[in-house]
């Protein structure tokens, strides 16, 4: 999928992108030895929530996502079925879930939910992280399940 050219601020145009995993990292995770980082970090975490069996969606926003050079971290939504259960899951895997434990080990902000936990369902709790921090709307993209 060609990404459409960022914006004057260095965002995507609003708008949920879905694409492949590897059109994602090969895309966005190229550049500065932090951009690769990052980006293997985000393969790790997609692994790791894959393994569960239960990944519903896996959004990924913010400062990767963008033009800057150097991202900090990577910033991810996960929506999980709601047949998942946390305390079902191997320690390892179990980190992505703890907020604060995934930035400190994983180097990501992870923000998750079940299906039935988008309290104004799962395609409004998506939409809402376009929203910038300053107002106005940016680009995210939506990993697709490798089978898609």
């Amino acid at each position: 999928m060609p990404f459409p050219s960022f914006d004057t601020d260095g965002n995507l145009p609003p708008g949920v992108y879905p694409v492949a995993l590897g059109e994602a990292l090969a895309h966005f995770g190229r550049g500065s030895v932090q951009r690769r980082i990052v980006a293997a970090r985000l393969e790790r975490i997609h692994r790791l929530t894959a393994s569960t069996g239960r990944l519903a969606r896996f959004v990924v926003f913010g400062s990767f996502v963008t033009d800057k050079s150097d991202p900090r971290d990577v910033d991810i939504v996960l929506v999980m079925d709601d047949a998942f259960d946390l305390s079902s899951v191997a320690a390892d895997v179990a980190v992505v879930f703890r907020h604060a434990d995934a930035d400190a080990q994983l180097g990501a902000s992870v923000f998750w939910t079940t299906r039935s936990g988008a309290m104004e369902g799962v395609d409004a709790f998506i939409d809402y992280w376009q929203v910038r921090r300053g107002g106005g709307l940016r680009g995210i993209l939506e990993i697709l399940p490798e089978d898609s």
